[in-house]
């Protein structure tokens, strides 16, 4: 058997990206679904472009476990009601495309594409996983050249060379490092003084929050303003141990059974009908020609 890629797709990401980049677009019924038709495309694009195992992963409630550890984590309060209103019917349609879908309700998209690269990389049949997702937070999933970060917007493919390269430090470090800097569009603001360049330095060195040395005079990386820097870890100790934990993906949420599911067959019977509904008939052509090339 041929060497295996596993690609795993960011689809709440995905379906920002369509809704704000994207013309609107009504269904037969007037329903806006501009943003589930550019996903699907750029589901057959990435098909068209070589993938044969992929799964797709998706917030089917915005929040999560995380709510529960921290007042401000992100909620699905602001978002627009014709985006809100796309998540669900896109699970729905990638599935009819012959997709799988790893729809979170007590874990987040990121959390499934942790498990699901995890899981991926275990098979020995796997060469590579490419999680397809910007997002800072996925960086800490990166796994050498095994699993690696895919931005296919600006075609950018991230080993964990490539981590330590955009932020400056491994990625495994990842989640002390947001901790420092916090992130905003989780809700969660790092601690007071904090900021990339200082992170960066210091975790480069220490590797983790325990390992810092509670006093500057006893680091031996320079950075601007240690003492200060020291003293707000110390106070806000406990803060940004529950920032780390926020930050950190969960390898046990759910994800697929096995490699070999997640393997493109075609589009299910349904599919056609959907894309009519869609106002989109030529997404099935698209899926129905590169079914028969498989």
């Amino acid at each position: 058997m041929a060497p295996v890629q596993v690609h795993l797709v960011d689809g709440t990401y995905e379906l920002f990206r369509h809704y704000y980049g994207a013309p609107p677009a009504r269904d037969r019924d007037g329903v806006e679904v501009g943003a589930i038709r550019g996903v699907l495309s750029s589901m057959l694009s990435l098909l068209s472009d070589g993938a044969t195992h992929l799964a797709v992963a998706t917030d089917h409630v915005i929040e999560s476990f995380r709510n529960e550890l921290w007042h401000a984590y992100k909620t699905g309060e602001g978002i627009e009601p014709a985006l809100l209103a796309q998540f669900h019917p896109l699970e729905d349609a990638l599935r009819a495309m012959g997709v799988w879908v790893m729809a979170m309700v007590e874990f987040e998209a990121d959390d499934a594409l942790a498990a699901g690269a995890a899981k991926a990389a275990a098979d020995a049949r796997v060469e590579r996983v490419f999680v397809c997702s910007p997002d800072k937070d996925l960086a800490q999933v990166v796994t050498g050249n095994r699993i690696v970060q895919f931005d296919r917007r600006a075609g950018i493919i991230r080993d964990d060379t490539g981590i330590v390269e955009k932020f400056g430090v491994p990625p495994g470090s990842m989640p002390d490092y947001l901790a420092l800097v916090g992130d905003s569009a989780d809700g969660y603001p790092g601690l007071p003084g904090w900021g990339a360049k200082s992170a960066a330095a210091v975790l480069a060195r220490y590797g983790h929050l325990e390992q810092i040395p509670a006093r500057a005079a006893d680091w031996d990386v320079a950075v601007r303003s240690a003492p200060r820097l020291a003293g707000t870890l110390v106070e806000y100790r406990p803060q940004a141990l529950l920032f780390r934990e926020l930050a950190t993906l969960r390898a046990d949420a759910p994800s697929f059974p096995s490699v070999d599911e997640i393997r493109w067959r075609g589009p299910r019977a349904e599919f056609t009908a959907l894309c009519e509904r869609l106002g989109s008939p030529g997404l099935a052509v698209r899926a129905a020609v590169l079914a028969d090339r498989r």
